[in-house]
This record gives structure tokens, C-alpha cells and sequence, in this order.
């Protein structure tokens, strides 16, 4: 079976802090990294960076800049190649628009989250209905206490959280790790 084109994007805004309030997050140079190269190994098509905040965009186009340099460049070419799959969005809106351009088609919103108590099922469903629809997939992560409600109301698909193996049931994956395990699941 031919995998769908499939998109992520790590979300920054708008999230839920530990009170359930709307907030934007602080983007870290770990998940930029890390997670661009997690998505260039499982064919992710592109790897959007979703914040508004004007600072923590010009932090993003310093780090994806310095990568471009000729030196940084030669001294860890995979690094550069990796990161060339992302892309820095204002919105969620903005991400989803980018993928209506590429594929001419709307993508199939997948949402995660550590506490998630509703699922549509495992990530072979997923595939076997985005094959069935012929849509790409956009999966979104969220950073802080996950994503906020408005996100998880326009969400097509929910995928069921990663669980471990914890005597006390101890969920709480970075980011990164948890990219890294949905990815591995779904793009195999």
C-alpha cells in the first residue's frame, strides 16, 4: 500500500497551559532540530513550526539560517538536509493553507495528546482512511499542557496517546520522543 503524503506540524499556538488556559509556548532548538530529522527519516513532506510571537520566529530563521552557512553546512550536511523540510507558520490556518497549495487538496486533521480519553482508533486505521479518502494528513503535536480545545473542535482524526509500561501509569513523553514513536507506527 502506497502511504498517504503526510504533514506535521508542532504547535506553539494556541495551547493549554496546567490551568486549561490559552497560551502560546516558547519554541526550544532541541524540537527543531530533533523533530526535523524524525520527519525527514519517515518521508514527512514538510514540518511546519506554528507560533504568532514575532521573536520566537526570528529565534526559528536564526537557527534554520546558521544551518545554511557554508560551514555549518559542510561540518553536518544531514543536519541541513534535514532541516530543509521546515517551514515557520503564524497559524495553524496558514499550515493547513500551505498543504491545500502543495497536494490541491484538504488535509486531514490528526490530533495527539497524552490524556486523551476519545479516539477514532490506531494509527493503521489512519492510514487505511486517508488512502481511502485520497487526502494528505497533517498531524499536529502540541507543546505546553497539549493542544487547546478550538484545535481539538476542527480535528478530524484522534489518535490514541502512547502508553507505556509504568506501574504507576506515568505518561509524559517529550515532544520529540513522542514524534519520533507516532511516526514509526503510521509512515512504516
Amino acid at each position: 500500500m502506497t502511504l498517504p503524503n503526510m504533514y506535521l506540524a508542532l504547535v506553539h499556538h494556541p495551547i493549554r497551559n496546567k490551568n486549561g488556559e490559552k497560551v502560546t509556548t516558547s519554541v526550544t532548538n532541541l524540537d527543531i532540530h530533533d523533530i526535523a530529522r524524525t520527519c525527514r527519516t519517515f518521508g514527512v513532506k514538510q514540518y511546519f513550526i506554528v507560533t504568532p510571537l514575532e521573536a520566537q520566529q526570528e529565534l526559528v530563521l536564526r537557527i534554520l539560517g546558521h544551518w545554511e552557512t557554508d560551514k555549518a553546512s559542510a561540518y553536518n550536511p544531514d543536519r541541513q538536509d534535514a532541516l530543509g523540510i521546515v517551514s515557520l507558520r503564524n497559524s495553524i490556518e496558514d499550515a493547513v493553507e500551505q498543504v491545500r497549495q502543495i497536494e490541491g487538496l484538504e488535509p486531514e486533521l490528526i490530533v495527539t495528546g497524552a490524556n486523551f480519553k476519545q479516539s477514532n482508533g490506531d494509527e493503521a486505521q489512519l492510514i487505511e482512511r486517508l488512502v481511502s479518502t485520497n487526502r494528505p494528513g497533517l498531524i499536529l503535536f502540541g507543546t505546553g499542557w497539549g493542544l487547546h480545545d478550538e484545535v481539538l473542535q476542527k480535528a478530524h482524526y484522534f489518535l490514541s496517546p502512547i502508553l507505556g509500561n509504568s506501574h504507576d501509569n506515568y505518561n509524559h513523553l517529550s515532544v520529540r520522543s513522542a514524534v519520533a514513536i507516532y511516526l514509526s507506527k503510521i509512515m512504516q
